[in-house]
């Protein structure tokens, strides 16, 4: 394959792996961020925020794989913290593109855009949409921006795919820790007592970048959105992978479940435990038939994505080998 793709949010962790994919397909990759990226092969200074260098971005480029969007560290003051910059920054980078006449744009929503905020066992697909009242905050982002993408598409002609990940974990491409991996490390180093009851459809980021090109590149694939994720999984699960893989080489991953009032107290001093409280208790199950049936796209197993999510970390040195520190004499 062959032509230039502009990305957003290259410097991010899905976004650095959907470059890695493109440019291994053949494909010419244009990367918006604001600082330089390795890995790209043009760099664009774009931001979401400001109008300002969205036309020269997606000059020349005939897709647009619109990943980067606000994800936060702990419970913004304001809902309008995430809303506004997730639904205005989808809209100036579809309203570039549409002036700029590229084949088609590709969203990374999420399936918080498809399952929040219900509270039954029901298994949620792509005619489905997330309960606005009873979401959180970064739900309530992704559900409206990608709202705002499809009404933008039916009006403007503009060609949209949506891909709809579950909770992306694998190996990071760079040192900068994402949300949904920082999970991951943080039972590695036991920097928490046992797992909160709540889990995740789990994804691997490769999976998901091939995902990505694979929604780009599909003849039917146009005006059609897909989830990416696979079973739900509960952190205790999560830990358990670790504790097999990693515990003969000193990690003493916490196995246990972590009462919830516990977490209450933790949440005080720390903002990421205090947003994990909105899926304490919580399920969401999903369905990938769609993406399997028409993108011909597939997952690699759950334990292998765990097990790789680690040992990278593990390799940065981002999740120090106990088994290997320097006692001092």
């Amino acid at each position: 394959m062959s032509g230039r793709v502009l990305v957003t949010g290259a410097s991010g962790f899905i976004a650095r792996h959907v470059v890695a994919e493109l440019r291994g397909a053949g494909y010419r990759v244009r990367g918006t961020a604001r600082r330089d990226v390795d890995g790209v092969d043009e760099l664009a200074r774009a931001d979401l925020g400001a109008d300002a260098g969205w036309a020269e971005a997606v000059d020349g480029c005939d897709y647009v794989m619109h990943v980067a969007s606000p994800f936060p560290v702990g419970v913004p003051s304001s809902e309008d913290e995430l809303v506004r910059p997730a639904v205005d920054g989808t809209l100036r980078v579809l309203r570039a593109a549409k002036e700029a006449g590229v084949r088609r744009v590709v969203v990374t929503s999420s399936v918080a855009a498809i399952a929040s905020g219900h509270r039954d066992t029901v298994v949620r697909t792509e005619s489905d949409w997330s309960d606005l009242e009873r979401s959180a905050a970064y739900a309530k982002s992704k559900t409206l921006a990608e709202r705002a993408a499809w009404d933008f598409a039916q009006e403007s002609g503009l060609e949209l795919v949506v891909v709809n990940p579950g909770m992306v974990l694998g190996p990071l491409l760079s040192s900068g820790v994402s949300t949904s991996v920082d999970v991951v490390r943080r039972l590695l180093v036991r920097e928490v007592p046992g797992s909160p009851k709540m889990g995740f459809p789990v994804v691997d980021v490769r999976d998901v970048a091939i995902g990505h090109r694979l929604a780009m590149e599909s003849s039917i694939a146009a005006g059609q959105r897909y989830v990416l994720a696979g079973d739900f999984v509960w952190m205790r699960e999560i830990a358990a992978v670790l504790a097999e893989a990693f515990g003969p080489r000193g990690y003493r991953v916490p196995t246990g479940v972590m009462p919830t009032w516990l977490l209450r107290i933790v949440s005080r001093f720390d903002p990421s435990v205090r947003q994990a409280l909105d899926f304490v208790g919580r399920t969401e199950f999903v369905s990938a038939d769609k993406a399997r049936g028409e993108l011909g796209w597939t997952m690699r197993p759950v334990r292998d994505t765990i097990v790789d999510t680690a040992e990278r970390l593990i390799e940065l040195g981002l999740a120090p080998n106990p088994s290997k520190k320097k006692v001092a004499v």
